[in-house]
C-alpha cells in the first residue's frame, strides 16, 4: 500500500491544503493519505489564539471528508503529533508510521520553503530512511530552478533517498496568516471549504462572533454544512433548491423553507448514542420503534437544535421534526420539505421520475405517492414502518377520495 504523510499547522485548513494534497496524492497514486495536524510545531510557535487542539482535528477532518470524496482514496486523520508531548518533529512521526505500517510505501508531502530547507530539519536522515519526499512547488519556475539544484544536493547527502518533485496544476495561492485577519472580518471565506468556514463561525474562532440565533441565509448555508458528512453535503443543498422551487410554485414561505432544508440533516451523522444523548438532554420522547431506528432519530434531534441552537420557530421546527415520516394533516412547509428531501436532484430510484412528475404537477397526489412508495419499500425489505407515515398515507387517501 502506498501512504501519503501530509502535516502542518492546519490553523486553518484551507483550499490550499486541500488542493495540494488532492493533486499529490492523485500524481502518486495513493491508496491512503494521513493528514496530521501538529501538536507543537517544530518551526515556529503557534499563533496567539490558535484554537485547540481537538478544534484543529475538527476542521482537519471536514477536509479530510472532502479530499476522499473527491479522490476516492482513505482519507485518515491523525492525532499522533498532539498526543505527543514536546514539540511535533516529523522525524519522530514517520518512524512510529513506519512501525505501524512496516511493509508500506511512505510518501512525506512537503511545500517549496520545507523541501529547500529540508537538510536542516531534525534528524533529516530518518525521515529519508523511513519515508519518501514528494516536494510540490506551485510554478514550474519552482521546479526546474530551484528544486532542481536541491533535488541534486539531497540525493547526494542521503544516498538512496526516494525524492519526487511536482508541480501543483491547481495552486490557490493563500497566507494562513492572512487569513486568520481576514476571517473576524467576514473575509477569507473563498479560501475555505464551507464546512470549514461553517465550523469557524458556529465555535466562534480567529475573533468571529455571530450569534447563531440570527445568520442570515449566507452565513447559515456554510454553517449548516458544518455539521454534514462530506458526502452528504450535495444532498442538503440539492433539497435546498428543491424546496425553494416547491415553495415557489405552492405559496409556502422560501425563506423559511431554505432554513428547514439547510437544517434537516444537521444531526444525521451522529451516532445511535450521542442521539439518545440529544434525546435525553431534550427531553424528547421515543416509540417502540424509534429507540431501534437510528434514521428516525435525526428528524426529531435535528429539529430540537434548529430551535434551541439557530432560533427557528415552530412552523420550521415541524417541518424538519416531520420530514422522515411524515404526519396526517401536514403542514404546507412540511409537505414542501419532505418531498424535497425525497425528490432532490441527487436522489436516484426506481420510480423517481414518477414521483418527481407527480410532486410538480399536484403535491398532495405527489406526497401520497411518496409515502406509498415509502411504505411499499419498508414492506419489501421486511422492515416495520413508522405507524405515523401509515396514517400520513391513509389521511391523504381518505381525503383524497
Amino acid at each position: 500500500m502506498k501512504i501519503g504523510i501530509y502535516g502542518g499547522s492546519f490553523n486553518p485548513p484551507h483550499l490550499g491544503h486541500m488542493t495540494a494534497a488532492i493533486d499529490a496524492a492523485t500524481y502518486l497514486k495513493l491508496d491512503k493519505l494521513l493528514l496530521i495536524p501538529a501538536g507543537l510545531p517544530p518551526h515556529k510557535q503557534l499563533a496567539e489564539g490558535t484554537p485547540s487542539g481537538e478544534h484543529r482535528l475538527a476542521m482537519t477532518r471536514l477536509v479530510g471528508e472532502q479530499i476522499a470524496l473527491e479522490t476516492g482514496i482513505e482519507v485518515e486523520v491523525s492525532d499522533m503529533e498532539m498526543l505527543r508531548e514536546g514539540k511535533s518533529y516529523t522525524a519522530d512521526t514517520v518512524k512510529e508510521l513506519h512501525e505501524t505500517y512496516p511493509d508500506d510505501e511512505l510518501w512525506l508531502f512537503m511545500g517549496t520553503d520545507m523541501f529547500l530547507t529540508f537538510q536542516t530539519w531534525h534528524e533529516p536522515e530518518k525521515i529519508v530512511k523511513y519515508s519518501g519526499i514528494c516536494a510540490f512547488g506551485r510554478t514550474e519556475k519552482d521546479t526546474e530552478e530551484l528544486f532542481a539544484v536541491q533535488w541534486e544536493f539531497l540525493a547526494q547527502k542521503f544516498p538512496g533517498a526516494r525524492i519526487v518533485t511536482m508541480v501543483l496544476p491547481d495552486v490557490v495561492e493563500v497566507s494562513s496568516t492572512e487569513l486568520r485577519r481576514a476571517i473576524p472580518q467576514g473575509q477569507g471565506g473563498r479560501y475555505l471549504a464551507p464546512a470549514v468556514l461553517g465550523y469557524i463561525l458556529r465555535e466562534h474562532l480567529y475573533g468571529t462572533n455571530l450569534d447563531l440565533r440570527r445568520l442570515n441565509i449566507q452565513e447559515l448555508r456554510p454553517v449548516a454544512l458544518s455539521y454534514l458528512k462530506a458526502k452528504r453535503i450535495p444532498h442538503v443543498l440539492g433539497t435546498e433548491e428543491t424546496a425553494v422551487k416547491l415553495a415557489q410554485k405552492y405559496g409556502a414561505d422560501v425563506e423559511k423553507a431554505r432554513i428547514a432544508a439547510l437544517l434537516h440533516d444537521c444531526t444525521k451523522r451522529l451516532s445511535m448514542e450521542e442521539q439518545l444523548v440529544l434525546c435525553v438532554k431534550y427531553g424528547i420522547a421515543l416509540d417502540e420503534l424509534e429507540q431501534k431506528a437510528l434514521k428516525l432519530l435525526h428528524a426529531k434531534t435535528g429539529a430540537a437544535i434548529a430551535r434551541d441552537v439557530f432560533g427557528a420557530d415552530d412552523e420550521i421546527y415541524r417541518a424538519i421534526l416531520w420530514h422522515t415520516t411524515g404526519r396526517p394533516d401536514m403542514t404546507l412547509l412540511e409537505k414542501v420539505i419532505y418531498l424535497a428531501d425525497y425528490i432532490e436532484p441527487t436522489r436516484d430510484f426506481p420510480g423517481l421520475a414518477q414521483l418527481r412528475e407527480t410532486v410538480w404537477r399536484d403535491l398532495d397526489e405527489g406526497l401520497l405517492l411518496g409515502l406509498t412508495m415509502t411504505v411499499e419499500e419498508m414492506e419489501e425489505m421486511g422492515n416495520p414502518v413508522h405507524h405515523n407515515t401509515i396514517e400520513a398515507r391513509d389521511y391523504l387517501r381518505g381525503n383524497m377520495e
